[in-house]
């Protein structure tokens, strides 16, 4: 943005404004149709800095702008420059800005856990869809080992975001109850339009992003851009912990009777994933603390003493060699088009994709507490002779160690993605919108859980071998075991679903909407059968001995599920800055294939209310929302520690309170607030029935100050985020606590005169202890003495500098 527009519109940048409309108005005759959505009387661009007058697309059911104080329903916006204000270290971790969801991204760069107002779940994001330009990445929002946010790198090129919350959701697209995440495109115009952007950090983060933009010729334009990263990590692994990057490009062709865009992406990033270390832990979590020779803010177990492995995987001598490095990375393509044009009096829209890759997991997944070497010795009756694996002679009987798995998980994923829309306007002020949607999707596992190793539980820690007295061995390169749970399967989905939605501008005040839903699915697919087998046949090694192998004989899985789904939901303004909505929907989830291999084949169906009151002008802006859901068919699934696949099911309740809101009451001053109360129950869950909803704070908030100043050379913004997460439980039986945190972010935002821009940041600069996840593969494992969690990340900073045009 040109210095002398952004100091015309300076609000724009942390008040969630207007410059999320202007960015849906090129000259494009589609766009300013949606800019024409909005009533007359539009303020004038200062007064309409604000909140309420963001234009979304999101949610509406002819991809068409609505701005967000006529909306009824739940949606926040951010734009490119407040989502990097946010500090995030990742795709899932900038959806803290978001009221009602929490994420847990201290897994690093990928691989995160993210839930949505209560609604239950064992980890991973079955209640988020991450959309580009209105198109779902992949149609089932999580399948074990892979959800929506580990498909999507944030660069340069996008635009802005949008979360929707429940409303209309169900309706639309994959019929996502939870939340829905529309990460929108830049794309080109008149103009020619760039930047580049070059990004250091302290912990040897080296980053470069690009962006170009402009006009081919008359209604063409086109845009380009991408980042490439290398980073040793939050935590140090000894070796790259995220390294990689991205390509992109739009081919936009816009007429007088319509606009169609075209879009590819390229991405092929590794990342390390972090899992639960060993904390010390004194009155039942309320005082953390790191565990000797292991730094909670910056140590792991990862390594280079066992960053190449091989795992024996059959009785043959078979054997796969895996790079932890690789980590839960993607290499991923991803092709689409949005297109929306004029037909007579009927307007048609359509948002298709095409994604195909590789999502691999190569991950070290612990599980019990540490205990002396001796004492592990000793539990198998004998005395013995342990040694390090890469040499330095004998390890301490008194050395604390523990027990982790190499987990492989290789998926091949492919989806074909379809929403057509045909809207007409029936009478003055309602238009009908009918749609169907398609989707072809499948996925192709390898899997080999377990792989044990005898590690030291210390930073980057070291494989130990171990020979016993009797002459039973228990390791091999310091494996202690072979793959516990072996998949080979191959799945297939198909889903159909018709949708008509009608929306009714009523008069001046009232605005109502509504929807209905079929959708029909077809899951299939060849599960290969397992045996546990002893490899070699010498039942004195003893790490081979219980080894989970796949059989060529194989079971099918086949099931078609049905459902239907509807929504209302009425805005009502109450004067020219303040609105009330309500809404109710009934939605459902229906069972993807990790669900139907495990035997949960049962349809989640889920209803949701919402009351809402949106008040705000050039001084404030506030939402608050009320929300309640229930759920039935609740499936639960872990691999616990022992290997055993742990399955049950039952229903809940949640209810609460979401606030999002922002007041400048001088000059340049804001001071915003996001935060959510929640209270989510178990309800016919077992035993577990009562208990609060895992993993889920009972209310987690966000205060950011910032103040901006106009300079002789161009302007100045300087911010700071403190955020408060609430107890949580590691675990259904609520015996794993979670405790509070609290975090500290700040950073600067400077442009220089019509094209440089300059930002410095720094997130946990207090160097808080936090712990996102407790450990679910040990049932009860309480908080006392020492104990497995997953601390968020130590303080770090970033720098960058961008030159704009």
């Amino acid at each position: 943005m040109h210095h002398a527009a952004f100091k015309q519109t300076r609000l724009m940048r942390y008040a969630l404004s207007a410059a999320i409309a202007a960015a849906l108005a090129p000259s494009h005759a589609l766009a300013q149709d949606a800019a024409a959505a909005a009533p007359q009387d539009t303020a004038p661009a200062e007064s309409s800095a604000t909140t309420l007058d963001a234009v979304v697309v999101s949610g509406t059911a002819r991809f068409k702008g609505l701005r967000k104080r006529d909306a009824s329903f739940s949606i926040t916006t951010a734009s490119l420059e407040q989502i990097q204000e946010a500090v995030p270290l990742s795709t899932a971790d900038a959806l803290k800005v978001v009221p009602g969801i929490w994420a847990e991204s201290a897994g690093g760069s990928t691989g995160a856990n993210i839930f949505v107002r209560g609604m239950p779940s064992e980890g991973d994001a079955p209640f988020v869809t991450v959309q580009m330009d209105g198109a779902p990445l992949f149609p089932p929002p999580t399948l074990s080992f892979l959800e929506n946010s580990t498909l999507f790198r944030m660069d340069d090129t996008i635009d802005r975001m949008e979360v929707l919350r429940g409303g209309p959701s169900p309706i639309f697209s994959n019929g996502q109850p939870g939340a829905t995440v529309n990460f929108i495109q830049k794309k080109g115009g008149e103009e020619p339009a760039g930047s580049v952007r070059v990004g250091i950090g302290s912990d040897n983060l080296r980053r470069v992003d690009l962006f170009n933009s402009g006009k081919l010729g008359e209604g063409w334009y086109y845009s380009v851009g991408g980042f490439y990263r290398s980073t040793d990590g939050v935590r140090d692994t000894q070796f790259p912990a995220d390294k990689g990057g991205q390509l992109s490009a739009t081919l936009t062709h816009s007429w007088d009777k319509g606009e169609i865009t075209v879009y590819a992406r390229h991405t092929d990033d590794k990342n390390a994933f972090f899992t639960p270390i060993p904390l010390l832990s004194r009155n039942n979590g309320g005082s953390l603390s790191s565990f000797p020779g292991l730094d909670a803010q910056t140590g792991t177990l990862l390594g280079n003493d066992f960053r190449h492995v091989t795992i024996p995987t059959g009785p043959n001598g078979q054997t796969i060699s895996r790079d932890l490095a690789d980590g839960r990375g993607i290499n991923l393509d991803v092709f689409g088009a949005s297109m929306d044009f004029y037909a007579g009096d009927w307007t048609i829209s359509d948002r298709v994709n095409f994604v195909s890759g590789s999502a691999p997991t190569n991950g070290l997944f612990t599980g019990a507490s540490p205990q002396t070497l001796g004492s592990f010795i000793a539990g198998y009756g004998s005395a013995g002779t342990a040694t390090y694996v890469n040499g330095d002679g004998a390890v301490d009987p008194n050395q604390q160690v523990l027990t982790a798995g190499f987990w492989v998980v290789d998926k091949e994923i492919e989806s074909f993605t379809n929403d057509l829309r045909f809207s007409k306007d029936l009478f003055e002020g309602n238009t009908l919108t009918a749609g169907v949607y398609f989707a072809k999707y499948s996925s192709k596992d390898t899997w080999y859980l377990g792989n044990n190793m005898l590690l030291t539980a210390q930073n980057n820690a070291r494989r130990i071998n171990l020979t016993l007295a009797d002459g039973r061995q228990v390791t091999r390169d310091g494996f202690t075991g072979t793959s516990f749970f072996s998949l080979r399967g191959d799945y297939d989905g198909q889903n159909t679903a018709v949708f008509l939605a009608d929306e009714w501008q009523i008069n001046d005040r009232l605005r109502l909407d509504g929807g209905i839903r079929y959708e029909w699915q077809q899951v299939d697919g060849t599960v290969h059968d397992t045996a546990t087998v002893d490899l070699d046949g010498n039942p004195n090694t003893l790490y081979d001995n219980a080894t989970s192998i796949s059989l060529p004989s194989s079971r099918r899985i086949d099931q078609d599920d049905k459902h239907f789904s509807w929504t209302l939901g009425l805005n009502y303004k109450l004067n020219d800055s303040s609105s009330v909505f309500a809404r109710a929907n009934s939605g459902y989830k229906l069972p993807t294939f990790d669900a139907l291999r495990d035997g949960n084949n049962k349809v989640q169906e889920i209803d949701q209310y919402e009351l809402g009151f949106k008040s705000g002008n050039s001084v404030y802006d506030l939402y608050l929302t009320a929300f309640y859901n229930s759920f039935t068919n609740s499936p639960f699934q872990a691999f616990l520690d022992d290997g055993t696949n742990f399955t049950t099911a039952g229903d809940s309740r949640a209810y609460g309170i979401e606030v999002e809101g922002a007041v400048r009451p001088v000059g340049g001053l804001e001071l915003a607030l996001t935060g959510v109360w929640l209270d989510a129950k178990y309800e016919n869950y077992r035993e577990f029935t009562g208990n609060q909803v895992m993993r889920q704070p009972k209310q987690q908030f966000r205060f950011t100050p910032s103040y901006f100043w106009t300079l002789p050379f161009g302007d100045l913004k300087i911010f700071a985020t403190y955020s408060r997460i609430g107890d949580r439980f590691a675990d259904l039986a609520n015996t794993q606590k979670l405790p509070s945190y609290e975090t500290l972010d700040v950073g600067a935002n400077m442009h220089v005169g019509d094209n440089w821009e300059f930002a410095l940041s720094g997130s946990n600069v207090t160097n808080e202890l936090g712990l996102t996840e407790g450990n679910v593969r040990v049932p009860g494992a309480a908080t006392g003495g020492v104990f497995m969690g997953r601390p968020i990340a130590g303080r770090s900073y970033l720098f960058s500098a961008a030159y704009k045009w």
